[in-house]
């Protein structure tokens, strides 16, 4: 690092973040460097920042290692001490020099002269609601595996409840597998008295189903199952109601307004608010917040050429609400999304198609988390550009299966 290069920060400190230790390096000028090591317990972190203050700190850089870097962050941001997460991958050191101490210096190098940009890091409140949100999309994952691990089950009972309801672990079914998993004997009228009343099936078909081979083994486990996911459910209420309780007005007003955009649903509009936040200042364009999320192409290019460059790794737990959404969306077929949908997956296949249809919807939520309306642009959107080129287009395919415009039976042909 020559010295020629613009100072930005006369006095910061680089910080190499481990498990057990930090290596802190505070530049104090142009030849003054302190290097300190200090634990990573609340009370050593107390003791850095008392340091760093004494030294007249201006701002702190670190890695964003793992999940290390959070209990440093709290301190800091406590303390009013300005900080900087960085991706490792913008600040890697010469190879064959690693260690702890010149990781600390390099970092400290890198931010002195303004070299490192920092990584998006939400307020308390915003992490808060995410890491509740996240958690609550694990259980009901959880959730869902257990289910799959139910219908297998039945199946090697030779129940076939499934042949009779849509839903294995309806209320009605569940109350009726829960009577047979209780050695109770299950009859016309009892089924007649649990049978939900929409239900196309007949308590005669209940009753087959419900018929198979259950041995005392399989008996005790789809008890465990059934008693797994009850729990399960009810753990997801009350984080459900904790959502409710902590969401802001301002968090919960603006999930409501994502919910018109085809795909997305009342939990995923709250898991994208929670990731992304409600203001969108932070993010120069749509793009930006695209590329943030790794949904955006990545850039690779040379000698004038451009080149398929890969999507950056971004947060993952937004991209894959992102391609849930994408999934839902496309089975909408007046919308937009469906048409972009059917438009790419001819030549770009199903996994990217999705994936530009995930683009599109996240370029959407931008615009109306900066205040803009929602308007769907119709299924029928591409259709008004190149019509006659299209017409001729498909006229051509038309006469290659043998249909003829000049023919006076041309409706018996094409038919």
């Amino acid at each position: 690092m020559t010295g020629s290069m613009e100072i930005v920060y006369e006095r910061c400190c680089g910080i190499d973040v481990h498990k057990k230790m930090i290596v802190c390096c505070l530049i104090t000028g142009q030849r003054t460097t302190q290097t300190k090591t200090f634990g990573t317990l609340t009370k050593d972190l107390q003791e850095m920042t008392e340091w760093l203050k004494a030294e007249n700190c201006q701002i702190v850089a670190m890695e964003s290692t793992g999940s290390y870097w959070k209990p440093l962050y709290n301190i800091f941001e406590m303390e009013d001490i300005p900080a900087m997460v960085v991706n490792a991958q913008h600040m890697r050191t010469i190879p064959g020099r690693k260690t702890d101490v010149n990781d600390a210096q390099w970092i400290a190098k890198l931010l002195r002269h303004g070299l490192l940009q920092a990584s998006f890091i939400p307020d308390r409140e915003q992490r808060e609601l995410r890491e509740l949100v996240r958690y609550h999309t694990s259980r009901i994952q959880e959730r869902a595996r257990e289910k799959n691990r139910l219908q297998k089950m039945l199946e090697g009972a030779n129940i076939k409840l499934s042949n009779v309801v849509s839903k294995v672990t309806g209320v009605s079914a569940l109350t009726l597998l829960q009577m047979a998993m209780d050695g109770e004997e299950l009859t016309i009228e009892k089924i007649e008295k649990v049978r939900h009343r929409g239900c196309k099936s007949s308590a005669e078909e209940f009753l087959d189903a419900l018929t198979g081979v259950i041995t005392p083994l399989q008996r005790e486990l789809f008890t465990q199952v059934l008693q797994t996911i009850k729990e399960q459910t009810t753990q997801i209420e009350r984080i459900e109601a904790l959502i409710q309780a902590h969401i802001t007005d301002e968090y919960a007003k603006a999930a409501k307004a994502l919910e018109p955009i085809p795909g997305i649903g009342k939990q995923s509009a709250k898991s994208i608010v929670a990731e992304i936040g409600i203001d969108m200042s932070r993010f120069p364009t749509a793009g930006h917040l695209c590329a943030w999320a790794g949904i955006a192409p990545g850039n690779d290019e040379s000698a004038g050429k451009r080149k398929k460059g890969k999507p950056r790794q971004g947060n993952k737990a937004l991209k894959k609400t992102l391609i849930q959404s994408a999934n839902n969306a496309i089975l909408n077929k007046q919308s937009f999304f469906y048409a972009q949908y059917q438009r790419l997956v001819v030549r770009l296949g199903k996994n990217k198609a999705k994936g530009a249809v995930a683009h599109s919807i996240l370029i959407a939520v931008y615009h109306v988390l900066s205040g803009k309306d929602f308007v769907d642009l119709g299924s029928e959107y591409y259709t008004q550009f190149n019509r006659d080129k299209k017409i001729k287009s498909h006229l051509k395919q038309l006469e290659k299966l043998g249909w003829k415009p000049e023919s006076p039976d041309t409706a018996d042909q094409v038919a």
